[in-house]
């Protein structure tokens, strides 16, 4: 199914997650978060030292990462449905429930919207409140919007005025052999408060839409291209311009989210390793390739140009790989995976 597609150097299939490791101990001069599966997504609650991690497999949900102390536990959720998503008045069973892509919007003091790429019983845009006025944040779950039939969608972000869009990987037909050969594979989707659904944004199409992210007024988004190793800046507009992009980046850039100081972070596994075969093309063993380790490469984009610079790396270690994303946190890259039972702590350049 889509849904388990995750980005691997180019875009990994039927990504299998590695065996349970029982060690959590320093690696490659890197350290670790352990006791959480495929932590694809992570975002920090504002004001406070929480991490709020995904689990990108069936019943994962969600974790709670202090981030002082490096400690991660199971973030359970309630259920109030709000009016608001009428069309979508039953929460998702927490058996079932397989988070991918994340966002975070503060709503006041203590509050914030998470919205979540849901998969499992449905593909949805899951929305959660976020209560971090207590001594540890909780989640309550107010509604979903679904996905078009026979889409999934990998990553989620939110404007100011409450309205979403959703990158989707692959439409139907469409194979890895096409991003590999630069083909338009995905697009984005948007959703207006009182829609229905999601409608596609036209002129957003390139080769494996990825992660998503928008800018501070709400006038541009901002789309990593896994097939061209590239962030591609839009407008805010149906159909969508293209405005900027960034150079081919030497990994594959998979989600991407907004950094404190106004630039794009973005993170992935280097692109070229020859001890795994080289650049993935056509020709390669997916499956094999998913389970050599590559290194990590962690970005910081200006997106006005579109520069990049390299805040953190982590090497080709069997104890990490699969790099998904960065966020930056107590002075330290925090990096997710699709595919292991560890968050990397790496020292930042």
């Amino acid at each position: 199914m889509m849904r388990r597609f995750a980005v691997l150097g180019l875009v990994c299939f039927a990504c299998t997650a590695h065996a349970q490791s029982e060690k959590c101990e320093p690696s490659g001069g890197v350290a670790f978060v352990c006791g959480v599966t495929n932590p694809e997504d992570l975002v920090l609650v504002p004001e406070t030292n929480w991490i709020v991690s995904s689990g990108m497999a069936d019943g994962a949900g969600f974790y709670l990462v202090d981030s002082k102390t490096g400690s991660a536990s199971v973030l359970p959720f309630a259920a109030d449905p709000d009016p608001a998503f009428a069309g979508c008045t039953t929460p998702p069973t927490p058996a079932s429930l397989n988070t991918h892509g994340l966002n975070l919007r503060a709503a006041g003091p203590g509050r914030a919207k998470l919205y979540v790429v849901g998969h499992g019983a449905r593909e949805a845009i899951e929305v959660f409140d976020v209560d971090a006025t207590g001594a540890r944040p909780t989640l309550t779950w107010r509604g979903c919007v679904p996905m078009p039939d026979g889409l999934a969608a990998n990553s989620v972000a939110s404007f100011p005025d409450g309205s979403l869009v959703a990158t989707v990987l692959f439409m139907p037909g469409k194979t890895f052999l096409d991003s590999v050969m630069r083909r338009p594979t995905g697009a984005v989707f948007e959703w207006l408060p009182g829609d229905a659904g999601f409608t596609l944004v036209e002129g957003t199409e390139l080769p494996a839409n990825n992660g998503i992210e928008t800018s501070a007024d709400g006038r541009e988004f901002y789309v990593a291209s896994s097939g061209l190793q590239t962030i591609v800046a839009f407008s805010h507009t149906n159909p969508a311009r293209q405005l900027r992009t960034t150079r081919p980046l030497p990994f594959t850039p998979d989600n991407v989210h907004m950094g404190a100081d106004g630039r794009l972070l973005t993170a992935g596994m280097a692109n070229d390793v020859p001890e795994c075969g080289g650049a993935p093309g056509p020709d390669h063993d997916i499956p094999k390739l998913a389970a050599c380790p590559r290194p990590t490469i962690a970005v910081a984009i200006d997106p006005a140009t579109m520069r990049d610079t390299v805040i953190a790396t982590t090497p080709a270690d069997e104890a990490f790989s699969n790099a998904t994303m960065v966020l930056v946190a107590e002075g330290q890259a925090w990096i997710g995976t699709f595919s292991g039972d560890k968050i990397a702590r790496a020292p930042l350049r």
